[in-house]
């Protein structure tokens, strides 16, 4: 889903960089199937909960309902498994602890009970997104259980909580996306076109399944990349169209990579996919190196992935696939991988999803480095003040005959997270969304009948979510409904004043621990994702310049190596170790996850710098030149990625391609103290220029 301005070009450019994000909206098509499954979450769970009369865990089963739907984004089945289930799992037990720390402790035990939380909460987010939106439901459902009395115990809300999140989830995994189950399933005949590519055409009985539509789509989405790639070649859009690829592998590798009770996949529907998307790696690959080559192709170089797009998104046959011209070594690469690409879809054998496991050495690694560090301190303040202040304007009886000191905290979580924006552009749409939210809840309030009206009402919040995430004022605007309908369900008077007054209390709180000095340097979040980025563009070099190809004496611009037959390969999923004389289809699979990892790490950082320049000028001074080593990291991995096309196809590296390589390999070593790396040689391997 591509970034929509909400203002015209030319208005939003006068902007500051600060003010136009948070102007700035999400296109796209109108996910209705999220939409149903918000319709049939939160509204009906509240409504059989008001039936039997158990009315407090209806209102803790419809909030986790609530904080389900905002994590329910496009993609699979099995991977909606991971980013439902464990923030769910982590707001259980966040419900848990609040629920009996706040019974049990006073409100200063209370407070550093919270802090200690959100120091772990913010180091695990440092991890990726689902560990993100199980820090936030960490926290959120930990402030609810101290701050929301109820009548019922702490376990009891937990199993509500997961009742809730399950609830949702099973009708994520149960439900058809709208369109699945049509398909044209005509047969190609076997003398259509005009290509040696042809290929027989689908057996008749493979029926499209609606459980994987998501990693069908995504699969499909990648050839369409490769697609858009090769017709942009030569042109202006050439790196746009390159990142755009790299998203639509992420997309593609998350949605197929989901848990499993199994190692590998059972069906023969599932197993078919993999193999899919593992011929869509040599395909990008050849694409990449056509892209960095920048000789304009014809349409037919894109008409072979395009007719693979359509036969995955169809689960229909591949056709007659037609040959690109080999006049070139990319091009060449790109005809083979077409080859290898027909006769995976014939086959359906299953194919490695080359994704690097990242063992728990890894994760400490992360949630303890600079970023995950930084980001702890910043939530566990932001946390931690904000409960003792609501505590004490609890205490101080400032909320009237209200009960409930939860709000407070509760924001300050979703405030101080950076994955949902830059810090300015959070405090104005929370801001703005509160506001807007609590005086139309103060106007349904006036009119809607009690409890069927609110009951209604919530239902019609779930189903907003899906579309109201494009924008973070608008989620916010409709969650404000959803909530304050719930606890007024549940027995609590109408608080849409309050609520506005604790929610620019919070804004207050989180730019001002947003702008305090921390221990270490500034900006940690993207010195950790730029290392990251470095130290996968470095792995993926090595491994191409010290591969078969060029320890038989090819002559790099590293010098020819003679290293000898000892080859370690990366983990790729599989059992690889270190092999004697590893076979080249081994070596191929090794390049081509390491090449995944140095693309995604990259992107990572490229997300995380374009939110930090996107602060306050105070905040964005210190990640200030980041963009530039990004550009490098991302020119060196396109290089590597041409050089390893070139080496399969002729065994030697083109002038152009040595020299660009020994260039930006100096230009990266010249930003060594900005990476974080040790001192000695630059981030890859000795140049000798």
């Amino acid at each position: 889903m591509s970034p929509r301005p909400s203002l015209p070009v030319r208005a939003r450019a006068a902007l500051p960089p600060w003010l136009a994000h948070a102007l700035r909206a999400q296109g796209g098509p109108v996910p209705w199937s999220a939409v149903v499954r918000g319709a049939l979450a939160a509204g009906p769970l509240l409504l059989v909960a008001v039936l039997v009369d158990r009315v407090s865990l209806g209102v803790v089963a419809a909030v986790a309902a609530m904080l389900a739907g905002i994590n329910d984004r496009p993609g699979s089945r099995r991977a909606s498994v991971r980013r439902l289930g464990a923030p769910a799992l982590a707001g259980a037990a966040g419900l848990l602890v609040g629920t009996y720390a706040g019974e049990h402790v006073g409100a200063v035990a209370l407070t550093f009970v919270f802090t200690a939380l959100g120091l772990l909460a913010g180091g695990i987010s440092a991890i990726g997104p689902v560990a993100s939106g199980a820090g936030t439901q960490l926290l959120v459902a930990a402030a609810i259980g101290a701050g929301m009395p109820l009548p019922d115990s702490g376990w009891a809300r937990a199993l509500a909580f997961l009742v809730g999140a399950g609830w949702l989830l099973v009708l994520r995994l149960v439900l058809p996306t709208p369109g699945a189950l049509t398909g044209d399933f005509r047969r190609v005949p076997r003398g259509e076109g005009d290509s040696r590519h042809g290929r027989r055409a689908f057996r008749p009985g493979s029926r499209l399944d609606f459980r994987f539509d998501g990693e069908r789509a995504a699969v499909a989405d990648v050839y369409d990349a490769v697609a858009e790639l090769l017709d942009a070649t030569g042109t202006e859009d050439a790196l746009a169209r390159r990142a755009a690829l790299t998203a639509a592998l992420d997309h593609a590798q998350d949605s197929l990579a989901g848990p499993r009770l199994r190692r590998y996949a059972s069906s023969a529907a599932e197993r078919r996919l993999h193999a899919q998307y593992a011929a869509a790696l040599p395909l990008a690959e050849a694409a990449t190196a056509l892209a960095w080559a920048g000789e304009p192709l014809t349409e037919r170089a894109s008409e072979g992935p395009r007719r693979l797009a359509a036969a995955v998104r169809g689960n229909a046959s591949t056709g007659p696939l037609p040959a690109p011209s080999r006049s070139a070594p990319g091009l060449r690469a790109l005809d083979d991988a077409l080859l290898r690409a027909a006769d995976a879809f014939d086959q359906g054998g299953g194919g490695d999803l080359h994704t690097r496991r990242r063992g728990a050495r890894d994760l400490l690694r992360t949630v303890f480095g600079v970023g995950g560090r930084e980001y702890g301190m910043r939530v566990a303040l932001c946390f931690g003040a904000s409960a003792a202040i609501a505590q004490g304007l609890y205490h101080s009886h400032w909320y009237g005959q209200h009960t409930h000191w939860y709000w407070l905290p509760a924001t300050a979580v979703f405030l101080v997270k950076p994955d949902l924006g830059p810090l300015v552009s959070r405090v104005l749409c929370r801001a703005a969304g509160t506001v807007l939210g609590a005086l139309l809840f103060a106007g349904f309030a006036a009119v809607l009948p009690r409890p069927e009206g609110l009951v209604a009402l919530v239902a019609l919040c779930g189903a907003l979510i899906p579309v109201s995430t494009r924008h973070f004022a608008a989620q916010t605007s409709v969650v404000t409904v959803l909530v304050l309908a719930l606890v007024m369900v549940g027995g609590e008077p109408q608080a849409s004043v309050s609520r506005i007054a604790e929610t620019l209390l919070a804004c207050a709180i989180v730019l001002i621990v947003g702008h305090l000095p921390m221990p270490g340097e500034r900006g940690g979040r993207v010195q950790a994702r730029l290392t990251a980025a470095a130290t996968a563009a470095h792995a993926y070099l090595v491994h191409v310049l010290d591969g078969p190809d060029t320890r038989d004496g090819v002559n790099t611009p590293y010098g020819t190596d003679h290293s000898g037959d000892a080859h370690t390969l990366p983990d790729t999923g599989g059992t690889g170790s270190a092999l004697q004389a590893p076979d080249r289809s081994d070596v191929r699979a090794a390049r081509w996850t390491l090449r995944r990892e140095a693309y995604r790490t990259l992107a990572e950082a490229r997300t995380a710098i374009a939110l930090s320049a996107a602060e306050l000028p105070a905040l964005a001074r210190h990640t200030e030149g980041a963009d530039a080593i990004a550009d490098l990291l991302e020119r060196l991995v396109d290089t590597t990625t041409a050089c390893a096309v070139h080496l399969d196809e002729t065994g030697s590296l083109s002038g152009r391609q040595s020299g660009q390589l020994a260039e930006l390999l100096q230009e990266l070593s010249e930003h060594r103290d900005r990476l974080g790396l040790p001192a000695g040689d630059p981030p890859g391997p000795a140049v000798a220029v």
